[in-house]
């Protein structure tokens, strides 16, 4: 009996060595997050594996913290589920990770107010202008919507958390 191999069959044996595996650990041999949450009540952001909680830091948020953000310049950190889409080493701030808002509901609320949504909302540590002043922030809410944390703490955060981990802000 002859057997061919065809294409399909070459794919299903090779599939499993060319996709690539979701990391688990970082080259430090710490968990990385599966999922960020952060709590703006509490002022943390948690670093989440299989639903739990392996890391918290503490955070900054926008200067006006309580509720959605609207439109832009209404310093507001957002509230809802997103994703960290990009990260951009050679930012304003040491280092930042991009959070998805606008959402597309986003967008059609700010419309309805006549307002545009505003964007460009990071996870971020300090100003990198900031140097011998980085104390001055800690514990005030000094963002325009984002949510910083310490450079240390962001060190953390960016080499545990990858492109494309959901986030969830929460009131």
């Amino acid at each position: 009996m002859h057997r061919s191999i065809t294409a399909a069959t070459v794919l299903l044996f090779l599939l499993p060595l060319i996709m690539p595996v979701p990391a688990t650990a970082t080259s430090d041999g710490s968990q990385s997050a599966d999922r960020v949450l952060v709590v703006k009540s509490e002022r943390r952001l948690y670093l989440i594996r299989d639903g739990e909680r392996i890391e918290s830091f503490r955070v900054s948020l926008g200067q006006e913290p309580e509720g959605h953000k609207l439109f832009a310049g209404d310093n507001r950190t957002p509230e809802g589920q997103y994703t960290l889409d990009w990260r951009n080493p050679e930012s304003d701030y040491y280092r930042s990770i991009h959070i998805s808002y606008p959402s597309p509901e986003d967008r059609r609320k700010a419309r309805a107010w006549g307002q545009d949504p505003g964007g460009n909302i990071m996870i971020h540590g300090l100003p990198n202008e900031a140097g011998e002043w980085n104390f001055a922030f800690k514990g005030l809410d000094w963002t325009d919507g984002c949510i910083a944390v310490d450079n240390q703490a962001m060190d953390e955060i960016w080499r545990r958390v990858t492109v494309g981990t959901p986030i969830e802000i929460r009131p």
